[in-house]
């Protein structure tokens, strides 16, 4: 598989980023227990401990069928650690996948193809809320909508991934 520079995909869609933001790579295969352990620890306060400051960004992007498990890496680190920003952005991804035949014939089939892609910015510092794709942190407002029950916020949740689903399998 092969990356094509198409001209609505960006390499990085938060301009102005400080050197040294974590970018997490979302992929099919990842395991969400790797990821949210090394990001946490990164972005907790346990680095601190080895001498190192921990991270006030960390940029977590994902496509195709990894679009959801990068939202959920995003929403677990959002609850476990509270007080985040979030910038989220999408847009496409292009790729061109060749296919050689394994016949004794050199032919080859080149498919090209778009895919939706995610990048979720997650940041203990105030971000543009004018921006659009800006979530403020989580507050007492989602008491106030769920009255205060944890099944009606969960409920909610699964409402809003069941939309994004909708979404990506209309691509």
């Amino acid at each position: 598989l092969e990356e094509l520079p198409l001209h609505f995909q960006n390499t990085c869609p938060f301009p102005g980023l400080p050197a040294g933001v974590l970018e997490m790579r979302v992929k099919e295969g990842s395991k969400i227990r790797n990821l949210m352990g090394f990001a946490m620890a990164r972005m907790q306060d346990e680095a601190r401990d080895a001498g190192q400051t921990g991270l006030r960004q960390v940029v977590f992007t994902g496509s195709g069928r990894a679009v959801t498990k990068t939202i959920t890496c995003a929403e677990i680190m959002k609850r476990k650690l509270g007080g985040l920003h979030q910038m989220t952005k999408l847009q496409y991804k292009g790729l061109r996948e060749v296919w050689e035949s394994q016949d004794e014939g050199d032919s080859e089939v080149t498919v090209h193809r778009t895919l939706p892609s995610i990048s979720i910015l997650l940041s203990k510092d105030p971000l543009d809320p004018l921006e659009p794709g800006y979530q403020p942190p989580e507050n007492s407002l989602w008491e106030e909508r769920s009255g205060g029950d944890p099944q009606n916020r969960f409920r909610s949740m699964q409402t809003s991934q069941m939309d994004i689903n909708q979404m990506l399998h209309r691509c």
